[in-house]
């Protein structure tokens, strides 16, 4: 049964910094693409970033951009979000997918597996 669980949301001012984990099992987690997608009240899904399966190269969409830094570490099925200088706008909740296609995508249908995301509330 594959699970992947998200941790590290909070409330935070804004300018703060707060990091994600989400802990994958039940996959072979280093043959997985793995991002991050948020979802604020209201509005759709978004792509935040993606990262290639050994860690080598990641994409970022431009809201987040030189704030947000993701990576992971295959020996403890981890992915992470270091986020940066937040924002009221980044309020959402977060969710941690995982992609069996061998290139990083920002289509959140590319996506097998997602976990059950963790809330992240910046007040201004």
């Amino acid at each position: 049964q594959v699970q992947l669980v998200e941790s590290g949301g909070g409330l935070v001012q804004a300018g703060g910094s707060l990091r994600l984990s989400c802990a994958a099992s039940g996959i072979t987690f280093s043959n997985y693409v793995m991002a991050w997608f948020r979802q604020a009240p209201g509005k759709e899904r978004e792509f935040v970033t993606a990262i290639s399966r050994r860690g080598g190269g990641a994409d970022y969409s431009d809201n987040v951009k030189g704030r947000f830094t993701i990576s992971r570490d295959n020996a403890k099925n981890t992915v992470y979000l270091q986020m940066n200088s937040l924002k009221a706008e980044d309020t959402a909740l977060y969710y941690c997918a995982a992609s069996s296609r061998i290139v990083r995508s920002n289509n959140p249908r590319d996506y097998d597996h997602w976990g059950q995301g963790t809330q992240v509330t910046v007040s201004s």
